[in-house]
């Protein structure tokens, strides 16, 4: 079992830690019934001490419908019986907490389930309605949407209900937005995150952080329309201030999911009385390409520096084609929602070897860093059949986006064993061969993608808190200096030398014979 890193002592952990985002419905299975759960998470917590990691971000693990893999909240102080109980949940906090591995929970702020109390009790008539967005259509009978709006799902965001009214939702029609100018929905928040604060989490990650706020006259959406009717609207800041309060209380950190092209407008959210992190998305969807890749790394470290926040680096997500994949792709590897189609061939060796060198790009990055569960196992993206796609984006797409289900099968954790060692027969199906990755092969093999992301979180450690400062380096190459240690990344089409230094620290692929870093390789040098 691994030893907790120097960044798992200090209280500023959450500025240059290792955090490992758990999907717990794939992750692992502890009861055998096929869906993971908190056993399966608690069974692996010495797999993720030996990884080195500081905190586990989980996705929402509360009462739900899985409409929409449990963002629709139907209770937040119940963990779903397919996952297992709340004093699972205060057990499996607390064990890795003894492990040095704090905990972020998964607040879904802008709508809840359509099984929710709330929403149960505002289709009965009740006063409840209030907490949501219900109005009268447009047209002579009421029969059109209130107003233009899409869902982020595809469709109309507006959903028809018997009495004629209409109710919004940016996402499925199981998914009721919250009317978040009502002071019962903004106590409600406040007490749930007192609830698991309460519980000994460390941090929350807030999901769709800039869509709560809505233009009270729900205007159709035009154009370069500022500001947005929904999305970052100022008076989303007295919220997170008064969020901010509450997190101080208890020395909790938040992450916001905040999609923002505006880099001044993003750097509001991270104001010191306001949110600690947000996720940083130019980086994750940028393709691999050293010049792009570059301006992502400044635009972040920019935007994140008058605010005196930390950066956070991530590579791939839930919602996001794993990187393996996206990287083997001709032409563009970015990521880009609305190009996800079926079909789009991928060279797995060449993502691979990307991957690698990205893994150590990423961690040589100054900040925080979050890695995806299974992506220290390099997995690809999975086809899942027809059949068996579950995410609503397959279906409100009309078939033509296959969905984020590609990037959730369950983990392998055993080669030999029945369903690579996951437990019961997985929800979603594992492709023929998965069992190639599985991590307890993977540990025993000094040139895998696991022990890469061993070896280089632990060595992380020497980066300290140091800037980076970038170095003279040819076309395709990026390099750059962290206090002692310099970091060559090689995305050009040939090898290239080395600068001077005194020791390799670690390299996501052998040198050629004379010394040179190939393409598509990475290396951390002792000066």
């Amino acid at each position: 079992m691994g030893q907790p890193t120097p960044a798992r002592s200090t209280a500023d952990w959450w500025r240059s830690g290792v955090i490992y985002q758990v999907y717990v419905r794939s992750f692992a299975d502890g009861d055998g019934d096929g869906t993971g759960d908190l056993a399966g998470v608690r069974a692996k917590l010495p797999y993720l001490a030996e990884l080195g990691v500081d905190a586990l971000w989980f996705t929402p693990w509360y009462l739900s419908p899985m409409k929409d893999g449990g963002y629709d909240v139907a209770d937040y102080r119940v963990i779903d019986p397919a996952f297992g109980t709340l004093a699972e949940a205060e057990k499996l906090i607390a064990e890795a907490r003894e492990l040095g591995i704090r905990t972020i929970v998964d607040i879904v702020p802008n709508h809840v389930s359509d099984r929710h109390p709330w929403f149960r009790a505002a289709l009965a008539g009740g006063p409840e309605r209030d907490l949501f967005h219900f109005r009268p259509g447009r047209g002579e009978h009421g029969e059109l949407p209130p107003n233009d709006w899409t869902s982020e799902f595809g469709g109309p965001a507006w959903t028809r209900l018997p009495d004629g009214d209409w109710y919004l939702h940016l996402f499925a029609p199981e998914q009721p937005d919250l009317n978040w100018a009502h002071p019962a929905v903004r106590q409600e928040h406040e007490d749930i995150l007192r609830f698991w604060f309460e519980r000994g989490v460390a941090g929350v990650r807030i999901d769709s952080a800039a869509l709560l706020a809505k233009d009270p006259g729900l205007p159709d959406f035009t154009e370069g329309r500022d500001p947005h009717p929904y999305v970052d609207r100022d008076e989303l800041h007295d919220v997170y201030r008064s969020w901010r309060a509450v997190a101080d209380e208890y020395g909790g950190v938040f992450v916001g999911e905040v999609w923002l092209p505006d880099t001044e407008r993003f750097a509001r959210y991270l104001r010191p009385d306001e949110l600690h992190t947000a996720f940083n998305f130019s980086f994750m969807t940028c393709p691999w390409d050293a010049d792009r890749l570059r301006a992502a790394i400044d635009t972040t470290l920019a935007e994140h520096a008058p605010v005196g926040a930390p950066a956070t680096w991530v590579l791939c997500n839930h919602d996001v084609t794993r990187t393996v994949t996206r990287y083997g792709r001709a032409g563009d590897t970015g990521f880009d929602f609305a190009s996800k189609s079926f079909g789009v061939p991928s060279d797995l060796v060449l993502g691979t070897r990307r991957a690698r060198a990205a893994a150590l790009l990423s961690l040589a990055l100054p900040g925080a860093v979050y890695v995806y569960q299974g992506e220290e196992l390099g997995l690809p993206e999975a086809d899942i059949p027809l059949d068996r796609i579950e995410d609503p984006m397959h279906a409100r797409s009309g078939g033509v986006d296959p969905g984020r289900d590609g990037c959730r099968v369950p983990l392998p954790w055993v080669a030999d064993a029945a369903h690579a060692g996951f437990g019961g027969e997985p929800w979603l199906p594992q492709p023929a061969g998965w069992s190639a990755y599985a991590a307890d092969r993977q540990a025993a093999d000094p040139g895998s993608m696991l022990v890469l992301y061993r070896e280089a979180i632990q060595v992380r450690a020497v980066l300290g808190n140091g800037a980076l400062s970038w170095l003279p380096a040819g076309d395709g190459v990026l390099a750059f200096s962290r206090g002692d240690v310099v970091v060559v990344v090689n995305l050009s089409d040939a090898a290239v030398g080395l600068p001077a230094h005194t020791r390799v620290l670690l390299r996501s692929g052998s040198l050629d014979p004379d010394g040179r870093l190939p393409p598509d390789t990475a290396v951390w040098l002792r000066r």
